[in-house]
């Protein structure tokens, strides 16, 4: 399997080696998908970046959150909890990593889930949440460190 993404960038008037360029870019996905990305804010400042845009770093905490999202519903699913509702307020927090280089050293996932019927116990749910962690592609693919809060309701 591949999966491919296509940015795309225009310097347009800037003169770019002052490094007052504009960052806004697209992403566009296979699906006709197009969403406008930026650099943080908290990395390049405004005029030069777009508040507006997803940041790269916003796109990982949020690819990590919905890997998570899908693998917890399905898993749910084959044993027979039905879901209702799922929202994950999702943080990811920059530092310094072991080798002193600036990385997404951590993001935690606050899963808020809402049952219809009969809810799993505490720890049915905690084993659900593990399992859709242990099998997400994402996490599966990252030296990040990535815990699971859950939470029914």
């Amino acid at each position: 399997m591949h999966y491919a993404a296509t940015i795309e960038w225009a310097r347009g008037d800037a003169a770019f080696t002052d490094a007052k360029y504009p960052r806004a870019h697209r992403w566009r996905f296979d699906g006709g998908t197009v969403v406008p990305g930026s650099s943080s804010p908290h990395v390049v400042p405004a005029p030069y970046s777009d508040e507006a845009a997803v940041d790269p770093e916003e796109a990982f905490v949020a690819s990590l959150s919905s890997c998570h999202m899908l693998w917890f519903l399905s898993i749910a699913a084959q044993r027979g909890f039905v879901v209702d509702a799922y929202v994950d307020e999702a943080r990811g927090t920059m530092a310094r990593n072991a080798e002193r280089r600036v990385a997404m050293t951590e993001v935690v996932l606050r899963p808020r889930v809402r049952f219809h019927g009969s809810a799993p116990d505490a720890a049915t749910h905690e084993a659900l949440h593990h399992e859709a962690h242990e099998r997400c592609f994402i996490a599966n693919s990252v030296r990040t460190e990535v815990r699971v809060e859950p939470a029914i309701g």
